[in-house]
């Protein structure tokens, strides 16, 4: 977010906190700072007018009249409802875009010779076979190391770099997830690559995953938790 805040407008001392009521003060003033910035509020707008405004408030002595307040706020709403409509088409196209390249990009991945592709359009590669026995069912839980990238490499989540693996229950995953490890057997080690609709399609649960990302995950079964 650029020119929100002039180093001018900030230049100043630093607030005595010495008492409760002045970090109180303090907190609620950082707060409601934080979250204007936070969400873009005050982008463009001159910081100094915006501080006169709300010291104004004190003892209002202001330098505009309600009508005009309200009229400028209408003002104001118009545009973030245009920032909104232009963010929201922007999101739409990049979800489109990776929704594309995703679907590119399993298509060209299906036609290694080592790729073994489902009906449900989940594909994987095994990368180490481990000496076989039982697998999970979808009601279990499983222990299980993992390495999850986007198609250009990205990293978004690794038990693996954390050095501990993680344990969940098969009922509870992403549907790539829930349908790849009841096919594994403890001691494998896969290569899943998720088509959007089996990871978190157009509702990603962090910035880190695009919408509509294909995802990319080496998981090793470690444990099987009935």
């Amino acid at each position: 977010m650029t020119g929100i805040w002039q180093p001018s407008a900030l230049a100043q001392d630093a607030p005595n906190l010495d008492s409760e009521d002045s970090q109180i003060a303090y907190a609620i003033g950082m707060n409601v700072g934080m979250n204007l910035v936070s969400q873009g509020l005050l982008d463009g707008l001159d910081s100094d007018i915006f501080l006169a405004g709300v010291t104004d408030s004190f003892d209002g002595d202001f330098s505009m009249t309600m009508d005009q307040m309200f009229a400028a706020l209408e003002i104001f709403q118009q545009r973030q409802q245009e920032l909104m409509e232009q963010q929201a088409a922007e999101a739409q196209r990049n979800a489109a875009e990776a929704l594309a390249a995703g679907q590119e990009f399993l298509a060209e991945n299906g036609g290694r010779g080592e790729v073994v592709t489902l009906d449900s359009g989940l594909q994987y590669e095994v990368l180490e076979a481990g000496p076989g026995g039982a697998s999970p069912s979808a009601s279990d839980g499983v222990v299980a190391h993992y390495h999850g990238t986007l198609i250009d490499g990205t990293v978004f989540d690794s038990s693996v770099d954390r050095g501990e693996p993680a344990q969940f229950m098969l009922s509870q995953v992403i549907p790539g997830w829930t349908e790849a490890l009841q096919l594994m057997s403890v001691g494998d080690r896969w290569r899943l690559f998720l088509p959007a609709d089996m990871a978190y399609g157009e509702s990603s649960p962090t910035p880190a995953i695009p919408p509509n990302s294909v995802l990319i995950f080496d998981v090793e079964l470690l444990e099987i938790v009935e």
